[in-house]
């Protein structure tokens, strides 16, 4: 009972130490009350409807202006993916490009959309390093990403197999990219040259190595410490319909500039 007691006390003192302040208050707000009063009902009804309005509008806007247009490519080194950066930004392939150190970083209108009368939206085109050294950097991007092109060189894509399938394993289970459901493009370049894989065979092969890999991994450990999801169905064959995110295959050319399916998933993602 004694705390009862006590407890009551320290009310009663907080009560009395709040009252000078509870005055105060009264008398900031005596004036506008007053004034709200003098206002006729109808004008004090069109004010407040003006301002839920303009809260509205600006909520509105400030949703869309949250809407990301950072478009990632990344790959493994020569697979052109700086190529199709420059063509996409200028129509231009750059020929003599070397291997990306840094990321190739860029907003800009697409060149395929340069001419258009209407309005359209500029893209933010990320060209992350494929070397192993350097992908680290594409976790500074993934945050914002509203797609990701994935490179493959469709010519030299056998001999690179598992190196492409582990990086691309890597990225489907990041966390950032399952939890936001960040769309891939799997996009085969180079399929203009007569010895490139089709992006049917590529897509098989990648599914087998994939499912090796979702295997392995689990046997090391149940909750693998680099990946925060797993990939897959339980007891089924693994297939890329069953990410949570969309993974689709596409086949381009950056050197020829066959690249309409790569602006179109671009254009998807950011729209205008």
């Amino acid at each position: 009972m004694d705390g009862i007691e006590q407890w009551k006390e320290q009310l009663e003192q907080l009560k009395i130490q709040l009252e000078p302040w509870k005055n105060q208050v009264e008398q900031w707000l005596h004036p506008a009350i007053e004034y709200l009063n003098e206002i006729p009902p109808t004008q004090l009804y069109v004010a407040i409807a003006v301002l839920l309005m303009t809260i509205f509008l600006f909520s509105i806007r400030l949703f869309r202006r949250t809407k990301s247009n950072t478009i990632i490519l990344t790959g493994l080194s020569g697979s052109g993916k700086t190529v199709l950066y420059y063509v996409l930004r200028d129509g231009s392939s750059h020929q003599g490009t070397v291997t990306s150190m840094e990321p190739n970083e860029g907003t800009f209108v697409m060149n395929s959309e340069s001419n258009k009368k209407r309005k359209v939206k500029p893209v933010h085109l990320v060209d992350v390093p494929g070397h192993s050294r350097l992908r680290p950097k594409l976790d500074d991007f993934l945050p914002q990403a509203a797609g990701i092109l994935f490179v493959v060189d469709a010519v030299e894509f056998l001999p690179n197999c598992s190196s492409v399938s582990e990086y691309l394993y890597d990225i489907l289970t990041r966390a950032s990219v399952v939890k936001k459901k960040i769309p891939v493009l799997i996009c085969c370049n180079k399929s203009d040259k007569v010895t490139a894989h089709t992006k049917e065979f590529i897509r098989k092969q990648l599914e087998k190595e994939i499912e090796k890999l979702k295997a392995s991994r689990s046997a090391i450990s149940a909750a693998d410490i680099s990946n925060d999801f797993t990939l897959g169905v339980p007891g089924e064959v693994f297939t890329f319909s069953q990410c949570r995110n969309a993974v689709t295959i596409v086949e381009a050319s950056g050197l020829k500039g066959e690249i309409a399916q790569v602006e179109q998933f671009i254009r998807e993602h950011v729209k205008p």
